[in-house]
């Protein structure tokens, strides 16, 4: 497989179009006429600027984002945002609600008790975070600063298929390993953030849309990068911000366009998703780790029981083109990533393989 492309199923970074990455190899040495790369730019050039403002309004039509709510292209990863949301937010009443359903939200909630009270609103742990526990199950604090989860939990392979209802208290939410692939009422978050390197560009781009009325109130002690309203003010350039990342941004946009954007990709991945999981289903060797009704389009776990059966799967899968089909360390088995750049035949295919090792192996 040396000389091919092979069917990438990492959970990040993730496999990108095709036609993306040929786009911008065309374009690495010398953008449009610009006799350098996007690479080489300054982030205050004019060249650059227009490929910022573009992809700020590509985003912005994609997504439907309404007035008064920022775009900010950060470089904090997901990861900075699990302190960056307390910082700004907890401060109205020192007190913040999270559903901890998987490692990330866990994490989250595990940064946000360093600058206030942290009440756990709902947790799938009881059950190794098989399932995403229903709107009744929410121990909601009406006082709480904030709401927060995570949509797509990339290691348990859980999504919620539902929006919070949380009253007058704002919705958190980390979008990064389903962003995009939906569409989104965008009105009733008051923050959404992702990191990119899952559905949208390479790994170093972190996006937040942010309402405005809720930046302006951080703790003393946030860092002057970690501040909303500073980025909001400065434009998301207090610092130089992330720019090959947001130039690829903008290409997967406009090849989100091409795909019908935010509705045609939903009708695709829930072709891709039901297919592999009705070939898991009807299958005697292998098992699905998460709950149906529960289960993520994005991220499919599944397993054999066997770790030596799974070692074998996934080295058949390796041998035939599907790679980084290993599950996360946490867990075991094996984990299909299958983001929007999947094509069709990569899960046609991995969906032969799982009924040719059934037939072998069973």
């Amino acid at each position: 497989m040396a000389n091919e492309r092979v069917f990438n199923f990492s959970a990040g970074p993730s496999m990108l179009p095709l036609s993306v990455l040929e786009r911008a190899g065309a374009e690495i040495t010398n953008y449009q006429g610009s006799g350098m790369s996007v690479m080489e730019m300054s982030h205050r050039s004019k060249v650059f600027l227009r490929i910022f403002e573009d992809t700020q309004a590509k985003l912005r039509r994609m997504m439907s984002v309404p007035e008064g709510y920022q775009i900010l292209f950060l470089q904090t990863g997901a990861t900075g945002q699990f302190a960056m949301v307390p910082l700004n937010l907890m401060g109205r009443t020192g007190k913040a609600d999270y559903a901890v359903t998987g490692n990330f939200s866990g994490l989250a909630a595990k940064e946000a008790k360093k600058y206030g009270t942290v009440n756990i609103a709902a947790t799938s742990e009881g059950k190794n975070h098989t399932y995403i526990p229903a709107q009744s199950e929410l121990k909601l604090d009406k006082d709480a600063s904030y709401f927060y989860y995570c949509a797509n939990n990339t290691i348990y392979g859980t999504e919620w298929n539902y929006v919070p209802e949380t009253g007058n208290v704002p919705l958190v939410c980390d979008m990064s390993s389903d962003i995009l692939s939906k569409p989104v009422d965008v009105s009733k978050y008051g923050i959404i953030f992702a990191g990119a390197q899952k559905n949208m560009a390479p790994a170093g781009l972190t996006v937040v849309i942010v309402k405005e009325e809720l930046a302006g109130g951080e703790l003393p002690i946030t860092p002057v990068i970690m501040n909303y309203k500073t980025m909001i003010d400065k434009g998301s350039m207090y610092n130089t911000p992330p720019c090959w990342c947001i130039y690829m941004l903008g290409l997967v946009l406009d090849w989100l366009e091409e795909q019908g954007g935010l509705a045609g990709m939903e009708q695709v991945k829930g072709k891709r998703a039901a297919m592999l999981y009705d070939v898991l289903d009807s299958s005697k060797l292998f098992t699905c780790a998460a709950e149906k009704g529960s289960r993520s389009d994005m991220n499919v776990t599944f397993r054999t029981g066997d770790d030596e059966l799974d070692a074998k799967f996934v080295a058949a899968a390796t041998e035939a083109g599907l790679v980084n089909l290993k599950g996360h360390r946490l867990v075991g088995g094996m984990r299909a990533s299958i983001y929007n750049a999947m094509p069709m035949e990569g899960v046609e295919k991995l969906c032969d393989l799982i009924r040719t090792f059934d037939r072998e192996n069973g």
